[in-house]
């Protein structure tokens, strides 16, 4: 377990043996803390590449075009947190593994509604907080490392609880454990990781499982539905919606209206959306139902 996504960043970014020359590749788009960790590599004469993304969009092949002989680790997001854009992770991973890359994927917007199996799907190195999909609280996320690089990265935070012989403190040996607990060096926030368990739990009888969802099934209906709304009012939908790469995330445009003027109007009536790249967004959980795109849809009809 981890605090959050950027602590989970971070672990790999400060942990991989990087050699001088090395580069990360990654998508200009993506959060800031999927950025900035790497981007502090710099004085350890490490590269940053970020991607450029048309409108949202990614297009693997300019992806792959960035990797070379020296490209370690692609770090990208499963889902676009501004756009929605869902990553075709086998083709992606599949691309950077010919290249001799690892694959970091932020995981944040996806886990908790799509289906995933980390270890099957090849992805190296997984990383996502408890308190959005998952409906778990800030302050208590997850950390996948793959069993075969944890001699790989060098751990950081050691402490009390990171070696085999945990509980015997007049035992002072630096022997780390063999498994991913080793990260996990001091006390942890077990009134947050019990929360999160308690959302897993919820979230498991609800259907979701590493192979299917119908948690996404649910979400994918009503953003469709949201989208179909929203066009009937002259909005502009900016989010890709054809499999496989739609998401519960809708970023849309009311042409000529300022965004974050209408995201104050929906927030005074009780309706909650963001402002991100200039646009607004909507992102329904399973939870939301067809009432509620129903409610987005008057406010903004009356602020037109």
């Amino acid at each position: 377990m981890v605090p959050n996504t950027t602590a989970g960043i971070n672990l790999v970014a400060e942990g991989f043996p990087w050699r001088e020359g090395d580069n990360v590749v990654t998508l200009a788009n993506e959060f800031p803390s999927n950025q900035y960790p790497w981007m502090n590599l710099a004085s350890r004469r490490v590269d940053t590449r970020r991607v450029p993304v048309e409108d949202g969009r990614v297009d693997l092949d300019r992806l792959a075009d960035a990797c070379d002989e020296r490209t370690r680790i692609v770090s990208v997001s499963w889902i676009g947190y501004a756009s929605g854009w869902r990553m075709d992770l086998e083709t992606l991973v599949t691309l950077a593994h010919e290249r001799g890359a690892l694959v970091f994927l932020d995981a944040i917007q996806g886990l908790g509604v799509f289906p995933i199996h980390a270890g099957r799907v090849g992805v190296d190195f997984l990383a996502a907080d408890g308190h959005k999909w998952l409906l778990g609280p800030e302050g208590a996320g997850l950390l996948f490392i793959r069993r075969q690089h944890l001699p790989l990265l060098r751990p950081l935070s050691v402490g009390w609880n990171s070696v085999v012989h945990a509980h015997d403190f007049s035992h002072i040996e630096l022997r780390l454990r063999p498994d991913a607990a080793r990260y996990e060096g001091g006390s942890r926030n077990m009134v947050g990781h019990l929360a999160l368990g308690a959302s897993l739990r919820l979230l498991s009888s609800l259907g979701l499982s590493a192979d299917t969802s119908a948690l996404a099934d649910r979400v994918l209906a009503v953003t469709d539905y949201a989208a179909s709304r929203l066009e009937a009012i002259g909005g502009e939908i900016k989010s890709c919606r054809h499999a496989p790469h739609r998401s519960g995330i809708l970023a849309f445009e009311l042409p000529g209206r300022d965004p974050v003027e209408l995201r104050r109007r929906c927030l005074q009536a009780g309706v909650v959306l963001s402002v991100r790249g200039g646009r607004l967004r909507i992102s329904p959980h399973a939870y939301n139902d067809e009432r509620d795109i129903d409610c987005l849809v008057e406010v903004l009809r009356g602020a037109v």
